[in-house]
Parts: structure tokens; C-alpha cells; sequence
């Protein structure tokens, strides 16, 4: 019998620490008494609400991204939250998921913060009085059962309205999770996310228990830029002012200290990188502003503390004819957080009341359905440009270059592959579709170096098979000059070709490149090619001119 292979035996390994520590830690613990605590709070003692959630986002991913085919690789464009104008990206992007990394990320989060958020609020209500079978409102199976996932589909609903730029995922309501969880359980919120940090550990050891990695260049924007920073803090604030609810109608006993709050608070949003306030200059620059963020993080802070733990004592009372009434200590923090709230979702508005221009693309394009793309470099960016949002000193107004795809039926316009990135691949999948289909359209990039002169190169698009050059570059000229002449490289569309000018104008030459293993002279010079390089000679002197581009 062959031995088992080494993965499985580590996935194994895992399986059984975990299980034997488990085990122990139960049987010297006492597992009655946490369960009964359950079940005070849910039925049968299990967060009905937080499973169903869960259940649903992944339902979204295998069946309307396609992800039960296509495990790592969705249709993300047509779910994103692009515009009012295309209502199936408002209903779809906080509950489907840019790839499987994305979505394991959300679900972790919502496996360890909605507990919390749904054992602070209980299937079955705490109120003085309250009769649990009376009515839809105090029923616990209707409360676990509808009630808490038809909140969490509201919550995710806000977070796509008024989120700024076409987001996609659950991390708006992930966040609104450990809003609602911050303000019941300040420490607790912190260690399920320590939780949630191991959860991925396991994950990880499960799915590659040896790695081995090697130091190689990498086409990666900052990490920040890479958070969906307003939305996030959106569904943290949505999640506070809900938890303020919650835990208000309890007791004074009942809320946290002060001190354990603040601490809970501020190690949340530091956990959770809410501090990184950024804005982007251009397609592929990002500033981030460290220091504003730090100072927002400390103010929500101490906001988030007044408004939960500040006594009822009235601050002051008003009249203004015949009605009156008190304003308390508490009532002012928890407006200030409502306005911030509003502050933060705001700029949504006019951001997302903009649809994508008719007219013609600049570039030849190509046509999947209600779909358009092409290719283009230095144009106007058509998803940012109709209403110019600015702040820092910064505007949305910018210029990009890549891949772009527009759909007029569905108000999309986006670069689906920056310059950048095409220029490091290569070879980049842009995978469009909608609820029942996908189709993938690939761009490709080749071009050659030229010695002190750039590269001249050209993009093509099509299927896995075939692709039509539907982009050139400006030709590149080589640094060096030999006896007095430039030599230029000239993409076209059918293939590269060689210009040899002299600087007197006497001469100016154009020829086919020369094939792979072949030569050819223009003027003098003589040009030879392998498979990747060309070099020139004139007179015994032989120079490497041109490199073919290489891709990682």
C-alpha cells in the first residue's frame, strides 16, 4: 500500500489538533453552562440568522457569479454597484464577491462577528413585559428566521446605495456586524477577530499546508488602495447606531465601562485599517493620508462612548411654543454619529447618479452582447468624469489607460485592466456575462525594447485562441545613432516593421521585421534576429538593439 501523501497527512494533522484540543478544553471546562447561555438568546442555541446569511452570500457567488463552475475566476463586472440606472448592481454587489478569496474573507467575518450582533439583539426580546409567542415582533422563530437576515439584506442594500465607486461585496455588512458587536461586547468584538484571523490560519493550512515561495517581481498596488474605505466605514456606523439601539433599551447595568469601550473601539478600527483614508490620482497613483485617518479613528472613539455609556441626565431643555422637550448628554453623541453617517453617504449620491456616454469609443472595439471593449491609453475616464467629486485637493476627474469596458444598457464604463498591468502579464482574462451567462474576452500585449528609446508594442482582444491588434503605440526610436543614422521600430497592425532615417534626410527607409532566425538590411545596416533579440551591425561593430518585452 502506497504511503499517504504529505498534504493529506498535514490536512489530517490539522484536523486532529484542532479536534483533540477542543475535546480537552471541553471536558475540563463546563460546555452546560455556555450552552445554556445559548439558548437563552437563541433557538435551540444556534445563530439561525447569521447561518442563513452566510448560506445566502455563498448561494449569490456558486449560482449567480458562476462561481460553482468557475470556482476562482466570477463574473464580477455586471454585479458591481455601478450606477442607479443599473438596478441588478444595486441588488447584487454587497452579496457577491470579486473572487473565492474575497468571499472566504466575508464569510470568516460574518461566521465570527454576526454571532455577536444576533446574540446582542436575541431571538428571544429582553424587554420588561414582553411575551415571546404574542405577536411577529417578539416571535423567536421570526426573529431568527426573517428578521435578522431581512435586516442584514437592508443593511447591505444602504451599503451599495450609498457606497462611492462601484463596490462589490459583503464587507459593508461584515462591518456593520462588528458595529453592532462593538458596542455590546467592546473586547469580545476584538478577540472574534482574533478569531476571525485564525479562522483564516486553518483555512490556509487546509488548503496549502506546505508553501514554498520565492522572491519575483509583482504587478500589486498598495494595499490600502485596495479597501473600500468608505464603505466600510459606512457599515461600521450603520452597525454602531443599530447597537446603540440595542443596547439603550437595556438597562444602565447592562452597557459596557467607559474605559473597555474606548480600548474595544479603538483597536477595531486600527484592526480593521479604517485609519487608511486615501484618494487616487490617476489610473494607477493613490495618496494616503495616515495622520487624518488616525484623528478620525480617535473622534469616532470617543464618540462611540458618549453615545453609549454617557448618563440620561439632560443636557438642557427647549421650548418653542407649546411643545418642549430635553436634550441628554448621550442624544448629542449619537446625532453627531447620525450626521457623520449621513456625511460619509452623502457623496454617494451625485457620484452614482451618472449613466455611461453614447458615442464611439476611441479604439477599435469589440462586441459581446450589450458589451464594448477596446483598448485605449490617456483617455478621459467615463465612469468618474460626470460628476467631479473632490476632496484633499484631489478630484475624480483623471485621465486612464487599458482595457475598457462600456455598457450603455447597463450604465458601465470602466477600465476592466490598467496599462500597467496588461504591460506586467501580458496576457489578462476579462470575464463579462450577467444572471445566467459569461463569456470572456482576453487582451494581449506584445512589444519589443528598444535601447534607450521605450518600447513600441500593441494590444490585441479576442477569444483563448485568436486576437486582433486593435491598438499601436507611438514607434520607438533607439538612443544610439550608427553612421549617422536613426533606427526606429514602427508597430502597425499587421506586424512590426524597421524605419532607418539618416540625419541629413537624405534616406529614409522602411522595411519588414525580420522573422525569427532571418536578417535584413535597410541602408547599410544590417539587422539580426533570434528569438527574442535583434542586433545591428555596420562595419564590424555589432550592437544588441532590440528585446523582445517579457511578461510575468
Amino acid at each position: 500500500m502506497d504511503s499517504l501523501p504529505v498534504d493529506l497527512l498535514s490536512r489530517l494533522a490539522v484536523v486532529a489538533a484542532l479536534l483533540v484540543s477542543l475535546a480537552v478544553t471541553f471536558l475540563v471546562d463546563r460546555p452546560s453552562v455556555f450552552g445554556a447561555r445559548l439558548r437563552e438568546r437563541f433557538v435551540l442555541g444556534v445563530p439561525w440568522g447569521t447561518l442563513l446569511s452566510a448560506g445566502f452570500v455563498l448561494a449569490v457567488y456558486l449560482l449567480v457569479q458562476g462561481g460553482l463552475r468557475n470556482w476562482y475566476s466570477p463574473v464580477t463586472i455586471p454585479f458591481r454597484a455601478w450606477s442607479y440606472f443599473y438596478p441588478t448592481g444595486m441588488l447584487t454587489a454587497a452579496f457577491s464577491h470579486n473572487g473565492a478569496n474575497h468571499l472566504i474573507g466575508n464569510l470568516i467575518g460574518t461566521l465570527t462577528l454576526a454571532p455577536l450582533a444576533e446574540y446582542a439583539w436575541g431571538h428571544f426580546p429582553r424587554r420588561r413585559g414582553a411575551q415571546t409567542f404574542s405577536s411577529f415582533r417578539t416571535n423567536p422563530y421570526v426573529r431568527g428566521f426573517v428578521a435578522f437576515p431581512a435586516a442584514v439584506i437592508a443593511v447591505g442594500f444602504l451599503t451599495s446605495v450609498f457606497a462611492v465607486g462601484p463596490i462589490i461585496g459583503f464587507s459593508g455588512v461584515v462591518f456593520a456586524f462588528a458595529g453592532v458587536a462593538l458596542v455590546n461586547y467592546p473586547l469580545g468584538t476584538v478577540i472574534a477577530l482574533v478569531g476571525g484571523g485564525a479562522l483564516r490560519l486553518v483555512y490556509n493550512a487546509l488548503r496549502t499546508p506546505t508553501l514554498v515561495a520565492m522572491g519575483r517581481p509583482a504587478y500589486i498596488s498598495p494595499w490600502w488602495a485596495d479597501i473600500a474605505i468608505q464603505g466600510h466605514a459606512l457599515g461600521l456606523l450603520i452597525g454602531v447606531l443599530l447597537g446603540l439601539w440595542i443596547v439603550r433599551t437595556r438597562l444602565a447595568g447592562d452597557r459596557p465601562s467607559a474605559r473597555r469601550l474606548w480600548l474595544g473601539a479603538l483597536l477595531v478600527a486600527v484592526e480593521q485599517s479604517l485609519w487608511a483614508v486615501y484618494w487616487f490620482r490617476g489610473g494607477e497613483t493613490y495618496v494616503l493620508y495616515r495622520a487624518v485617518g488616525v484623528v478620525l479613528v480617535a473622534l469616532l472613539a470617543v464618540l462611540v462612548v458618549v453615545a453609549v455609556v454617557a448618563r440620561d441626565d439632560p443636557l438642557f431643555e427647549w421650548e418653542l411654543g407649546a411643545d418642549s422637550g430635553v436634550v441628554r448628554n448621550w442624544q448629542v453623541a449619537a446625532g453627531v454619529l447620525l450626521l457623520a453617517t449621513a456625511a460619509i453617504a452623502g457623496p454617494a449620491v451625485p457620484a452614482n447618479l451618472f449613466t455611461a456616454e453614447a458615442g464611439e469609443l476611441p479604439g477599435e472595439e469589440r462586441t459581446v452582447r450589450d458589451y464594448e471593449v477596446t483598448y485605449a491609453e490617456n483617455v478621459r475616464n467615463g465612469l468618474v468624469s460626470v460628476v467631479d467629486v473632490e476632496a484633499f485637493g484631489e478630484t475624480t476627474a483623471v485621465n486612464t489607460s487599458g482595457v475598457i469596458v462600456r455598457s450603455t444598457d447597463r450604465g458601465i464604463w470602466t477600465t476592466a485592466v490598467p496599462k500597467g498591468r496588461l504591460a506586467f502579464t501580458g496576457r489578462v482574462a476579462v470575464r463579462l456575462g450577467g444572471v445566467g451567462w459569461r463569456e470572456t474576452v482576453y487582451a494581449q500585449r506584445d512589444g519589443w525594447q528598444v535601447l534607450g528609446g521605450g518600447t513600441a508594442y500593441r494590444v490585441g482582444l479576442g477569444d483563448r485562441d485568436a486576437m486582433q491588434v486593435v491598438y499601436t503605440s507611438e514607434p520607438a526610436t533607439a538612443g544610439p545613432t550608427l553612421a549617422g543614422r536613426n533606427v526606429t521600430v514602427v508597430p502597425t497592425r499587421e506586424a512590426y516593421r524597421l524605419r532607418v532615417t539618416r540625419h541629413n534626410g537624405s534616406s529614409n527607409e522602411t522595411v519588414a521585421f525580420p522573422g525569427k532566425n532571418e536578417s535584413v538590411t535597410v541602408d547599410g545596416l544590417r539587422f539580426d534576429r533570434n528569438v527574442s533579440r535583434v542586433t545591428v551591425s555596420y562595419n564590424g561593430t555589432r550592437l544588441r538593439l532590440l528585446t523582445q518585452e517579457t511578461y510575468e
